[in-house]
């Protein structure tokens, strides 16, 4: 699958960027929208991540591609937040717009400290103030060796799974005088059908963002939130800092082939996370989001998404900064299971 990706992209004219790291794990990064497209263990084809139906053979991709609606390709990728100021055209928000220019540009690649870096400066608009901005976003991405590799009582359970994982530093920068109140937004798409597992220090409901979550796919209970994504249609749910642990995962598969995806990011609930809904755009503080997508131009998956802190803080005002790994496992499901406690503290 790694290499047919490849395949139909070049042919698409939208090439990948392909990188091998030590531990085997191989990337397909998409510099066009600056995204982690695929996600491969040494020893197997299977893509972690979902990708869109378009790039399945190289006349459909490029088809898509001609569109003059957003390409969704899939993977991992960066926005920037606050949604309402950065995807509206203006405060009505009656219009929704992917900005062009962060999703649907190239970005220079350069390889740079055992990994690959992809940068590009932009202009967003922002809705509510109706200002300009000038940003840089950079991303770094290497290795992420396995995390367990050191509880020596799961090295059996480790032996069964196939693993790959990677590393993703994110700069944001202001080039103007003065930062926008806007901050890093990253997030994975993933297959739909899976469960969502939210490590939580305490209890928290989650925010309605939009939709309805049905409420026998959604559990809280004292240290986890948990949501089956066996629903269809748009919905979006939001959890604020205070209450993470700073990892997220996420259960897809069925039969003897499963597959655990990971999210380890860091959570500053001292931070301004200033992504908010418009019921209330006062609310700010969310940092982790899921997002189920059902729509026939973009496609059907299931997101996890996290916020870093908004541009401002000292001693750099100018300069957001964000690191987290993706630690991804496939195997039998009493070996997910397992390490999904261990990463986790989820119960089968």
């Amino acid at each position: 699958m790694s290499d047919a990706l490849s395949q139909v992209l070049a042919a698409a004219g939208k090439p990948t960027e392909n990188v091998a790291l030590p531990d085997g794990t191989r990337l397909a990064l998409l510099p066009y929208g600056a995204r982690v497209l695929g996600l491969f263990a040494p020893s197997d084809e299977g893509n972690f991540f979902w990708t869109n139906n378009a790039l399945q053979n190289a006349e459909a991709a490029k088809a898509y591609f001609a569109g003059d609606g957003w390409h969704n390709t899939g993977g991992d990728r960066t926005w920037i937040a606050p949604e309402l100021d950065t995807f509206y055209r203006d405060a009505t928000f009656t219009q929704y717009w992917q900005p062009r220019e962060l999703d649907m540009s190239d970005y220079r690649v350069d390889r740079v400290g055992g990994g690959c870096q992809l940068s590009r400066q932009m202009t967003l608009h922002l809705a509510r103030t109706g200002a300009d901005v000038w940003l840089e976003l950079t991303k770094w991405f290497g290795p992420a060796t396995h995390p367990l590799r050191c509880q020596r009582e799961l090295s059996d359970v480790a032996a069964r799974l196939d693993y790959a994982g990677y590393t993703q530093r994110v700069a944001l920068r202001s080039l103007d005088a003065e930062p926008p109140a806007v901050g890093i937004w990253n997030l994975v798409q993933l297959p739909p059908g899976g469960e969502m597992l939210v490590p939580l220090y305490a209890p928290s409901a989650p925010q309605k963002c939009f939709g309805d979550v049905p409420s026998d796919s959604l559990v809280v209970d004292d240290r986890l939130l948990r949501v089956k994504v066996n629903f269809s249609g748009s919905h979006k749910i939001a959890i604020k800092a205070a209450a993470l642990c700073g990892r997220a995962g996420y259960v897809y598969g069925d039969r003897d082939r499963w597959s655990l995806v990971i999210r380890n990011f860091f959570v500053n609930p001292s931070g301004r996370y200033v992504d908010v809904q418009r019921p209330d755009l006062e609310d700010e503080g969310y940092c982790f989001q899921m997002c189920r997508v059902d729509e026939p131009d973009f496609g059907s998956f299931c997101e996890l998404e996290y916020h870093a802190p908004a541009l401002g803080a000292p001693p750099d005002p100018r300069l957001g900064e964000d690191v987290s790994q993706v630690w991804a496992f496939r195997g039998p499901r009493e070996a997910i299971d397992t390490t999904a406690r261990a990463l986790l503290g989820a119960r089968p």
